[in-house]
């Protein structure tokens, strides 16, 4: 694949070539910094790199791009050596300079165009070559496709004050979004490159090295100072599998949001034996700002965005729902508030439905005829081949401060929605 003609321009086809094949491609006064001097490529004094800051790689690179597709090839020059200067790790960087300076006593045909005597000398990195290629492409067409301020993805139907930020994922675009929850909604404010299964998406089972999909949340933080230098800034671990995973049959565990080794700012696209990773800079903003337990993660093949209020009639008509179930609860009245439960539902504890019965009926005696509050409430919505709504709320009864905090997950079965899980999580 090849970076598109509107950001690498049509007269050097591409930046890329990859570090372990650089020292050979490049022309010996590439090497020699007093040649490169005589060839009109004056060196500069070294400064102090500056301190890496989330994100700055990236757009750095695409201004490495944009220049040279612009013809400014003296100036792509110079931003590229800074760029491969301060993040030495960064293959693409390096790569970018590579095939710069090989521009100038050659054309460049392709990205990573390495002389096919260089190439037969180091034919292992052939297979790099072609995961920095799609790696460029995807930060590139996730740049030129990035979403309106005013889109948000379309399983966020509402989301509780208490969930500070949200999490959203396209594995089509090896694309992490971070949301901040203000009081005029989801606001997206930043967005970052990131890598999956080495075998895709869509996890089924243990060690398929797959990454899953669906609705999740972050669990805990895990302090890097216990982690192997493998997982980089730090990780942080994700509830799968979720109820409706298990319900799926689906097994597996450990899948984390993780950084990368010091030696390496960012992998493959498909890289991870089911995790997501990030640069290192990248999840330091997110461990910085991201709350365990209430962080909410939506990981989709494509996520659709869309306008907020396109949602409010969806959100509305579930909210219909809740609210008779919230009724018959507070009434005691049994046989409507076990109408809303499925045949196969499920607990934590694995009780079934039969059993649940009886937990709903001490719950119920315990209101003593007072209503309950749902206070708090997130709707979040995923779809595939089934329509499920992850519902989350405060159930507080009429005249206390506080109560449990319960997330269910409903499924439709025609028109009717039905809940086959429930459960305390705080």
């Amino acid at each position: 694949m090849m970076v598109e003609p509107s950001l690498w321009g049509r007269r050097t086809a591409a930046v890329v070539i990859a570090m372990a094949c650089t020292a050979q491609a490049l022309p010996a006064f590439a090497q020699n910094p007093q040649a490169r001097m005589r060839n009109g490529a004056a060196a500069k004094p070294a400064k102090a790199p500056e301190a890496l800051r989330d994100g700055q790689a990236e757009t750095r690179l695409l201004e490495v791009y944009q220049l040279t597709s612009e013809g400014r090839g003296r100036e792509a020059l110079a931003r590229a050596e800074s760029l491969a200067r301060d993040y030495p790790n960064f293959q693409l960087a390096q790569l970018a300079l590579g095939d710069l300076l090989n521009a100038r006593v050659r054309p460049v045909r392709k990205l990573g165009d390495v002389p096919e005597g260089d190439a037969a000398r180091a034919p292992e990195a052939g297979g790099m070559l072609d995961e920095l290629r799609t790696d460029s492409l995807q930060r590139v067409q996730a740049h030129k496709h990035r979403p309106g301020a005013d889109r948000i993805p379309a399983q966020f139907l509402e989301l509780s004050s208490r969930s500070r930020h949200a999490i959203a994922i396209d594995a089509s675009r090896s694309r992490l979004y971070l949301f901040e929850n203000t009081d005029k909604g989801l606001q997206l404010v930043a967005d970052y490159y990131a890598s999956v299964g080495k075998l895709g998406i869509e996890k089924l089972v243990e060690g398929d090295q797959r990454t899953p999909l669906g609705v999740y949340f972050i669990t805990r933080r895990l302090d890097p100072a216990t982690l192997k230098d493998f997982y980089g800034a730090g990780a942080l671990p994700i509830n799968y599998p979720n109820p409706l995973d298990q319900s799926r049959g689906k097994t597996g565990s450990g899948i984390w949001l993780h950084g990368t080794p010091p030696d390496q700012f960012a992998r493959a696209p498909l890289a991870t034996d089911g995790c997501v990773v990030l640069a290192n800079p990248d999840l330091e903003r997110i461990l910085r700002q991201v709350e365990p337990r209430s962080t909410p993660v939506v990981i989709a093949r494509q996520l659709q965005w869309v306008a907020p209020h396109s949602v409010q009639a969806e959100r509305k008509a579930f909210e219909a729902v809740l609210n008779a179930w919230r009724s018959a609860k507070s009434q005691g009245d049994m046989a409507r508030l076990t109408s809303f439960y499925a045949p196969d539902f499920q607990s934590y504890r694995q009780k079934p439905l039969a059993e649940w019965t009886s937990v709903l009926q001490a719950e119920s005696r315990a209101l003593k005829g007072r209503e309950i509050q749902l206070k708090d409430r997130s709707y979040l919505r995923w779809t595939d081949a089934a329509d499920t709504m992850v519902v989350t709320f405060g159930e507080v009864a009429e005249g206390a401060r506080t109560g449990p905090v319960k997330r269910q997950y409903w499924k439709r079965k025609g028109q009717q929605w039905q809940i086959f899980f429930e459960g305390v999580i705080g």
